[in-house]
């Protein structure tokens, strides 16, 4: 009794530590990934657009931090919810990015010094970039399932 209780508590400390441990690990390579969009896209801006194109780049950058670490962080608390409040903050962290992306766009409708096609594909790389990460820590990812 008393060493099965100790395996029970030491089995939920290391669940929620290696989830934790995932989490930041999202996080982290989130942030990797618009260090290199912004670093890769303003060299490929300027190339493509001059300063327009470096705005650009480094605005896709900010999305990608952005929107990417929105959706980390709502499937991180969301599981710490029961499973109607998990799925009604992944939902409304959705839609949220979707009413920030549609204000964003429209605030950059009429810019002057930006390069849409760059934007776009700083855009493009950050959602291909962050499916990466998400889909390789979901496939390798080693958080125990079962509670006791």
């Amino acid at each position: 009794g008393q060493y099965l209780s100790a395996y029970q508590k030491q089995g939920a400390k290391l669940s929620a530590n290696s989830s934790d441990q995932l989490f930041v690990k999202a996080l982290r390579l989130s942030a990797i990934l618009a260090l290199a969009i912004a670093l890769v896209g303003t060299v490929a801006g300027y190339f493509a657009a001059a300063e327009a194109g470096i705005v650009a780049a480094l605005t896709g950058a900010a999305v990608s931090v952005v929107f990417g670490s929105m959706t980390t962080l709502s499937i991180w608390l969301g599981g710490k919810l029961p499973l109607n409040g998990f799925y009604g903050l992944v939902l409304g962290g959705w839609l949220l990015k979707i009413v920030l992306f549609a204000i964003l766009l429209f605030v950059l409708q009429g810019a002057t010094n930006f390069s849409g096609p760059v934007f776009f594909f700083a855009v493009v790389a950050s959602v291909l970039g962050n499916l990466a990460i998400d889909s390789w820590l979901v496939l390798t990812g080693k958080v125990p399932t079962i509670n006791n």
